[in-house]
């Protein structure tokens, strides 16, 4: 089994509802995911997986939603106000915890063909989450 991995930079703000510790406030963190692809075998050119295929496929995507962006639950009661005052938002079906931003860009990658096997996503230097199906 072959391996690659790419380590993508980007920013972003969230906050937990219904959370009781200091998480449930509005706050920011400077994020690190890695992507990592897997694959029985070598392509022609000897490699597992060209790493400009994950740059092109999710650091893209994580530049124009997740980089800079408010990510909020649905139901989120600030929602409104925040899409009144033009914020960039980027809305998820439950709390956007570290577990599940992780799992929003492994399908992001699975659904564009990448053979993304894990996700890892650093909320801050000591605390990683991931997913893997």
């Amino acid at each position: 089994m072959y391996k690659v991995t790419r380590l993508i930079h980007f920013c972003y703000g969230h906050r937990l509802l219904n959370y009781s510790g200091k998480c449930r406030y509005l706050h920011g963190h400077n994020g690190q995911v890695e992507i990592e692809l897997s694959t029985e075998g070598l392509n022609e050119l000897g490699m597992a997986r060209d790493f400009g295929d994950i740059k092109e496929v999710a650091q893209k995507w994580i530049d124009d939603n997740l980089d800079h962006a408010m990510l909020l639950n649905k139901e989120d009661p600030l929602l409104p106000t925040l899409r009144e005052s033009g914020d960039k938002l980027f809305v998820m079906d439950g709390n956007p915890t570290a577990e599940a931003i992780a799992k929003c860009i492994f399908d992001h990658c699975a659904k564009n063909n990448l053979p993304v096997t894990e996700v890892r996503l650093w909320e801050t230097p000591n605390s990683v989450a991931s997913y893997r199906p």
